[in-house]
């Protein structure tokens, strides 16, 4: 039997969101999954997998571009597969406290590509992240990194959990 092969895709303005989806990735080979993470800008077909965890990190409530272009690039072959989306974005540890909902673009796309689900994980905004506006976050004491891996590393088991269970078929009673 061979390996499910898994693609982790990610968009990202400054990288912390990359972090994420590599965490992502890390969880599912110890799962016994082949996986490979990438820049969503990077992905050029999906029909070599077979599921598919997308991500992105939110800017003013939007999902940066590259991201929504590779959902819409190949909106198809993610339709023949199962699709996970994953958001980075809110700078305050809400993420890892509750569930938050997608951003109304996400919801768009989550319903767009039948996704099964999707988390928002919390964002990163430190010292060495780029711009005006992060600096100016960190200087006034709003900034920091609220990545959770125990929250990224419990969702990305739900997913092989979900992958084992579609490939053992359905139970007979």
């Amino acid at each position: 039997m061979t390996k499910q092969r898994v693609l982790v895709a990610y968009g990202t303005k400054h990288g912390a969101t990359a972090g994420i989806a590599e965490e992502i990735g890390r969880v599912l080979d110890e799962e016994g999954f082949a996986t490979e993470v990438v820049p969503a800008a990077e992905v050029t077909t999906v029909a070599d997998f077979d599921a598919v965890v997308l991500g992105s990190a939110l800017y003013m409530n939007h999902w940066q571009h590259d991201a929504l272009r590779c959902a819409h690039r190949h909106a198809d072959e993610l339709a023949r597969r199962p699709v996970w989306l994953f958001s980075s974005g809110p700078v305050d540890s809400s993420a890892e406290q509750h569930e938050i909902p997608p951003v109304a673009q996400v919801a768009e796309e989550l319903e767009h590509l039948h996704a099964r689900g999707h988390v928002t994980f919390g964002g990163s905004v430190t010292a060495e992240t780029p711009g005006f506006v992060a600096r100016s976050m960190v200087r006034h004491g709003k900034g920091g990194d609220f990545r959770s891996p125990e929250h990224i590393r419990r969702w990305a088991q739900e997913i092989g959990a979900e992958l084992r269970a579609d490939e053992a078929g359905p139970t007979k009673d």
